[in-house]
C-alpha cells in the first residue's frame, strides 16, 4: 500500500438531499470499525455535513455546494460566482486532495464522472497509481430508458471500461438491477459486485444519551420524507388524514428534514399545534433512535430510508416520488412485490380518507423480516471483506516489488 496505514477517499457530490452523504458516511463508519488503522476522508458538497457525528478516523472535506434547478441546470449554493467557476474550484479541490491524501481506494458515489465531469481528472491521475478505483451505485438508479439517455449524454462508458477497477452495487442481485437496459460490454459486467443493502445501527451516542420518547412512550408512527426537499406532498397528505380522520390513529411523529422549504415547514408546524397527536421535528442528524422506537414507518422510498426500514424491521408504508426520477417508485414497487412493505401511489394524493385507511392498517401489518427474503442487509460486511482483500493484494504487490 502507499503508506503504513490504509486510507480510503470517498467522493459524494451532494447537490441536494441527504442520500449520498448518509450512504457514504455509513460505509466510512463501518470500515473504520473493522480496520483499526484505517483513515477515511469524505469529499462532500453537502451544506450540512458538519451536523453529523463521525467516528474517529473519519473526516471530511467540504467542497463548495451547488443546487439543481427545476430546469435541470446547476447553480452555486452560496457563492456569487458562475457555475463554471464553482465546478472548477470543486474539481481542483478534489484532485489536489486525492494527490495529497494518496488513498489506497477511491470510491465514487453514483456519478461515474462526478458532477458535470468534475472527478474525471482525478480518476485519470489515480489510474496511473496503485489506488483501486471503485464506482458505488445504489440498487436503483432511475427508469432504465432515462438512465441510458443520461449516461449516453454524459459519455460515461469509457470511464466504466478503462478507469474503474470495480463497480459495487449496494443491494442484492435478485431484487433490483440498476443497469437494466444498458448494453455494457462483458468487461464492465465482470466488474459488478452486488453487496446487499447497508445495515444501520443505533449510534453509540444515542445509546449513552437516549432522546426523550415522544408521546410519553405511547406507540407512534414515524413519518420521514428523508431530506424533505421533495416531501411536501407526502407530509401534507399525512396531516390531512389526521385533520379529517374518522377513525382512531396512532400518534404521528413527523421529521421534516433539513431541506424542507421553510414556508412549508412553518405551515406544517402551525397545523400540528391544532392536533394533539401529531408532533413535528424540523431536523435531527440522528433519526435512528426514533426509528427504533416507532411502531411503524411512513416514508418516500429513498435508498437510506429503505435501508433503515429493513434494519429496524418496522411495518412500512411507502409513498414514493415519481419526479424528477422514478428511482423511489421502482424500489417501492420491487419491495412490495417481495412482500417487504405496502405502497400508496402519490397520484392518489390528496385523498385524506385513503391515507387515513392506510395509516390505520399500518401498525398491524407484518414487518419486513416476515417476507423471508434472504441476505438483504449484508452490504457493509461484503464491502469490508472486499476492502480487506484489496489491502492484502496491495500489500502482496508491494512486498513483491521490494523483493524484486
Amino acid at each position: 500500500m502507499s503508506s503504513k496505514t490504509p486510507k480510503i477517499l470517498i467522493y459524494s457530490h451532494d447537490s441536494f438531499g441527504l442520500g449520498h452523504l448518509r450512504r457514504c458516511r455509513a460505509i466510512a463508519q463501518s470500515l473504520v470499525g473493522d480496520f483499526d488503522t484505517l483513515s477515511v476522508l469524505i469529499l462532500s458538497g453537502s451544506p450540512i455535513i458538519g451536523s453529523f457525528e463521525f467516528r474517529s478516523r473519519v473526516d471530511f472535506v467540504r467542497i463548495p455546494g451547488v443546487i439543481k434547478l427545476r430546469n435541470g441546470e446547476y447553480t452555486p449554493l452560496s457563492l456569487h460566482i458562475n457555475i463554471d467557476q464553482t465546478l472548477a474550484i470543486r474539481s481542483s479541490i478534489i484532485e489536489h486532495t486525492a494527490k495529497v491524501f494518496d488513498p489506497d481506494i477511491f470510491i465514487v458515489d453514483k456519478e461515474p464522472l462526478g458532477l458535470r465531469g468534475e472527478v474525471l481528472r482525478t480518476l485519470e491521475a489515480l489510474k496511473d497509481t496503485d489506488t483501486r478505483l471503485v464506482l458505488g451505485l445504489r440498487d436503483v438508479m432511475d427508469d432504465p430508458k432515462v438512465l441510458k439517455e443520461e449516461w449516453d449524454r454524459k459519455n460515461v462508458y469509457p470511464a466504466l471500461r478503462d478507469l474503474y477497477d470495480e463497480i459495487w452495487i449496494y443491494g442484492p442481485e435478485d431484487i433490483c438491477d440498476p443497469l437494466e437496459g444498458i448494453d455494457l460490454p462483458q468487461s464492465v459486467r465482470d466488474k459488478l459486485r452486488y453487496t446487499g443493502y447497508l445495515r444501520r445501527e443505533l449510534p453509540k451516542s444515542a445509546l449513552d444519551n437516549p432522546e426523550p420518547a415522544p408521546f410519553d412512550d405511547e406507540p407512534y408512527i414515524l413519518v420521514t420524507p428523508g431530506g424533505g426537499g421533495d416531501g411536501v406532498e407526502m407530509v401534507d397528505w399525512v396531516m390531512r388524514a389526521y385533520e379529517a380522520r374518522q377513525r382512531p390513529l396512532f400518534p404521528a411523529l413527523i421529521v421534516l428534514g433539513p431541506f424542507m422549504p421553510a414556508a412549508a415547514a412553518t405551515q406544517f408546524s402551525e397545523r400540528a399545534e391544532h392536533l394533539r397527536d401529531v408532533e413535528i421535528i424540523r431536523f435531527t442528524p440522528q433519526i435512528e433512535p426514533y426509528l427504533a422506537k416507532a411502531t411503524a414507518i411512513v416514508g418516500m422510498g429513498g435508498y437510506n430510508t429503505f435501508c433503515e426500514i429493513l434494519s429496524f424491521d418496522k411495518p412500512t408504508l411507502m409513498v414514493p416520488r415519481v419526479i424528477p426520477r422514478r428511482e423511489q417508485a421502482i424500489r417501492a414497487e420491487r419491495a412490495e412485490q417481495s412482500g417487504l412493505l405496502k405502497v400508496l401511489p402519490i397520484d392518489q394524493y390528496p385523498d385524506p380518507d385513503l391515507m387515513a385507511a392506510a395509516l390505520s392498517e399500518l401498525p398491524d401489518m407484518a414487518s419486513p423480516s416476515a417476507a423471508g427474503v434472504d441476505n438483504l442487509l449484508g452490504g457493509l460486511g461484503v464491502i469490508s471483506g472486499r476492502v480487506g482483500e484489496i489491502f492484502d493484494e496491495q500489500q502482496a504487490a508491494s512486498r513483491k516489488l521490494v523483493n524484486f
